[in-house]
């Protein structure tokens, strides 16, 4: 696949990828300017994606959830056709960036769902302002309070994060070596069906982007530096989270084993686990229907 990857120049414009019924639009939030596709109508459900996808991540889910929600998928800072700044990576500004969203299209409480990195924000911002979140499903992340004795055996798994945060190195990889994305993204799918050989073209693609690809490399090392050390010190043990929360797993996912998922309860009101048999690390392109029937009991019928 590497060799068909054609990252855009700067002053030009990727085709945007086609989902019925979605329509696209631009915002200007603390500084930059950020892509939001959206469908649906309904109560306002706000949509993160993981790495190194953006909006188009949820091609699969868009078509049955927009039914009964407003579904807002965003594009964060440095992804798809967001603009990608030269700082503001870390968790506490991208969560920033969602709240500036919901200011600045009015809305005042909404459902959210997040994958992975986007699914580590949203527990940030579940933890951050409460009272804008009426309900949470977190997709292939872990919760804020692991527990060590089962998380650190595991810590081999996040192998590929050292490449992607090293100075230089990371962006390097991103935009030069397309073949390392592409493997990262097959690793995550266990159902061979689920593969859509275009649209992990397009991830790759957008990853690529010389400022994408600084980007994702901001990204990693930014979560390496302060969220993982907050993790160690406990510094989440602090916090409370009071948001009705669903954790949907992949049984095999590469990346998070759901064994490191127990001992969040004491530290929430309503915090679940539910683990996917047979799925992976994208289980929202994998099985779907478990995101939207999941989504529906979380926020309700939604009109």
């Amino acid at each position: 696949m590497e060799e068909r990857i054609t990252p855009r120049t700067p002053g030009t414009q990727a085709p945007m990828p086609e989902v019925p019924g979605v329509t696209h639009r631009s915002v200007r939030v603390n500084g930059f300017t950020m892509h939001v596709a959206e469908a649906g109508s309904g109560d306002p459900v706000v949509l993160l994606h993981g790495f190194p996808q953006h909006w188009y991540a949820w091609r699969h889910v868009i078509p049955e959830l927009s039914r009964d929600h407003r579904l807002i998928c965003v594009d964060m800072r440095g992804f798809g056709w967001s603009d990608a700044p030269a700082s503001g990576y870390d968790t506490e500004t991208r969560v920033a960036d969602v709240l500036a969203l919901l200011d600045e299209l009015g809305i005042e409480r909404a459902g959210l769902i997040g994958h992975e990195w986007g699914a580590w924000a949203g527990f940030m911002l579940c933890l951050r302002a409460p009272e804008r979140i009426r309900g949470y499903l977190a997709l292939n992340m872990v919760h804020p309070w692991p527990l060590h004795r089962r998380l650190m055996p595991q810590a081999w798994r996040y192998w590929y994060t050292s490449v992607l945060e090293a100075p230089l190195l990371g962006r390097w990889v991103l935009e030069r070596r397309t073949s390392f994305t592409c493997f990262l993204l097959r690793k995550g799918y266990i159902e061979a069906a689920a593969w859509d050989e275009r649209a992990a073209g397009e991830f790759i693609r957008s990853s690529a982007e010389p400022a994408r690809a600084r980007a994702g490399e901001l990204l990693h090392r930014a979560y390496a530096l302060r969220d993982v050390r907050g993790l160690v010190l406990g510094r989440f043990k602090k916090t409370r989270l009071v948001t009705p929360t669903l954790i949907l797993a992949g049984e095999k996912d590469f990346v998070l084993p759901p064994s490191v998922l127990g001992g969040g309860e004491r530290y929430a009101d309503d915090l679940r686990v539910e683990v996917l048999p047979g799925c992976g690390h994208y289980v929202h392109e994998e099985r779907p229907d478990a995101v939207v029937k999941a989504a529906r009991e979380l926020f309700g019928a939604g009109r």
